[in-house]
């Protein structure tokens, strides 16, 4: 008992000093107008892990994610899942840009020897939890990018290629639905029952133009030795709301998401909401209720005014903006770097792929490009050129891996330097095969998605423009702004080709023939095989009447 004494006394004289560490959540919500008839939304969940490698116990971490972040060795993973098409000439670059569809992409430790194998279970696993389609990432739609993609978080400097332990894939068929966001939302600490979770509710935002959901995992530094590593886990939600929709440009929270905010999530260290008001010089508006505070936020060399909203743990409140002139011309100023892609070509032989590449800023640009193209759409490398030429010098580097069959996809990557002031036309072509028949999907005359292009860029700094990411105070940085450039990834637009495809309806209208004729020949032949014919005498029954005449007959005879 003494002891006991002892030991309780111990615990309540030394936790004033002694500092438990332990997870750490945050949420925050950014709102962007995009003049002059779109409204950008964006949910940043972050949960911060004290770096456990098992995950058995898990505090505010969500257990399944740490646990296969643990059990496939996963230095950094990347999910989104994505309905609509972001527009980057008109909305400028988002927080976080996604392809349309399913993306994946992680890099896997050191010492994963068999990576193909760690990727076909990790994108299994990841199916079975969001209950997407993510079971179709294959060998024969995954790469393993050279240049494009670098990891953003603390990464073992033992293994210098990186890029061997890096797979990439993507499934632009991929539809994002309710049964997604569900799970999605079960991974919060607070699930969907508090904080700014509680608004995501599927029968609004699956009505935008544009939604987005995501899950960034990668390892962060504990300290500036970097000895110690924590484990970040960011889910993102981006949503954009049309105007037209909503019958009007006054927004509000309520208007948006169908309810007000309930208030913080109380396990949440930081709640808070930023609005851009950037704009409001020329194309002004008033917040309700007044924000508590203005900040600036510098990503980039460009500088943003933000309202920042404090939200606490209890109160209801509903945050809106009302226009003050709803009829005045906006001019948008495009962002430093512009690109488009569509498909060429007509009938079912030959076509091609054009990829424009727009550099409006004053000084070249350094891109990388990388496609990546299904087994069934393979791509002549001897057909690349470069604003219609074959040898160009904008060409600093070049990686091709050419495709297999039903075993592995097309792989290519360019490393451009564009000039100032100028559009760069990439064009390659490629030729139309014929699948097998099983290999067609339901809808084979809808036609077949082809994924999007990663675009890598290395975009300066610059002050005349405000369409770049935005960056609160908590928000992630990139890079610092005193450096001369920053890195960002952007995707194109998807497209879709006709393949040769067979009539489908002929065996349907041979088999429904078919049958008819089977039915109707089936009876009559059935019945003369299997039934006897019989002479079968028929009583007729003779009436009282025709009797008195028979008797008559016979006596007159």
């Amino acid at each position: 008992m003494l002891n006991l004494r002892l030991l309780l006394f111990s615990v309540a004289f030394l936790s004033p000093i002694l500092q438990i560490k332990g997870d750490d959540f945050k949420e925050e919500m950014f709102i962007k107008p995009l003049p002059p008839s779109h409204l950008y939304v964006y949910f940043q969940f972050l949960t911060l892990a004290n770096g456990e490698e098992s995950f058995e116990h898990s505090h505010l971490a969500p257990r399944s994610l740490g646990e296969i972040v643990s059990r496939y060795q996963v230095e950094e993973l990347h999910l989104t899942l994505t309905e609509g098409q972001w527009k980057h000439n008109t909305w400028g670059y988002p927080v976080l840009d996604a392809a349309p569809g399913a993306e994946l992409y992680a890099w896997f430790a050191p010492d994963v020897v068999d990576v193909d194998t760690q990727w076909k279970k990790l994108s299994s696993t990841l199916s079975g939890l969001f209950c997407a389609s993510l079971n179709f990432i294959e060998n024969m739609n995954t790469v393993s990018p050279k240049m494009a993609l670098w990891p953003t978080g603390a990464y073992s400097k033992s293994h210098q290629n990186i890029t061997s332990q890096l797979r990439y894939a993507s499934l632009p068929r991929e539809i994002v639905c309710t049964e997604n966001l569900t799970p999605w939302k079960k991974l919060l600490p607070c699930e969907s029952s508090h904080g700014f979770s509680s608004l995501l509710n599927s029968r609004m935002i699956h009505n935008t133009n544009y939604h987005s959901i995501g899950v960034h995992i990668r390892r962060m530094c504990s300290g500036s030795n970097c000895l110690d590593t924590s484990l970040e886990i960011k889910q993102t939600v981006a949503l954009v709301y049309d105007f037209k929709i909503l019958n009007t440009m006054d927004w509000s929270l309520r208007k948006l998401f169908g309810q007000g905010l309930p208030g913080a999530c109380p396990l949440s260290s930081s709640s808070r909401i930023y609005v851009d008001i950037t704009s409001n010089s020329s194309y002004p508006f008033k917040l309700l209720p007044e924000p508590n505070s203005i900040m600036f936020s510098h990503r980039g060399g460009s500088k943003t005014e933000l309202a920042v909203y404090e939200i606490n743990h209890s109160n209801m409140m509903n945050i809106g903006a009302k226009y003050e002139m709803r009829n005045k011309i906006f001019v948008n100023i495009p962002p430093p770097l512009t690109f488009n892609r569509y498909v060429l070509g007509y009938g079912k032989e030959f076509g091609g792929i054009v990829t424009e590449l727009s550099n409006n800023y004053w000084a070249p640009i350094d891109v990388v490009l990388l496609e990546n193209a299904p087994w069934w759409l393979p791509i002549q490398l001897s057909t690349l050129r470069i604003n219609g030429e074959a040898e160009s010098k904008l060409i600093m580097s070049q990686y091709y891996s050419p495709g297999r069959s039903r075993q592995k996809p097309y792989h290519l990557e360019l490393l451009l330097k564009l000039p100032p002031k100028s559009t760069t036309t990439v064009t390659i072509d490629f030729e139309f095969v014929f699948l097998k028949w099983q290999e067609y999907p339901p809808d084979a005359n809808h036609g077949f998605y082809v994924g999007s292009a990663l675009l890598s860029a290395n975009l300066p700094t610059a002050k005349n423009y405000t369409s770049l990411p935005i960056t609160g105070s908590t928000f992630d940085s990139i890079v610092n702004a005193s450096k001369p450039w920053y890195p960002i990834v952007f995707r194109t637009n998807g497209g879709m080709v006709s393949l040769p495809t067979p009539d489908f309806s002929m065996p349907y209208n041979v088999i429904c023939l078919a049958c008819t004729v089977v039915a109707l020949a089936f009876g009559p032949l059935n019945n003369i095989c299997t039934k006897e014919v019989v002479l079968k005498i028929i009583v007729v029954p003779v009436s009282l009447r025709q009797k008195i005449f028979n008797i008559f007959k016979k006596k007159k005879d």
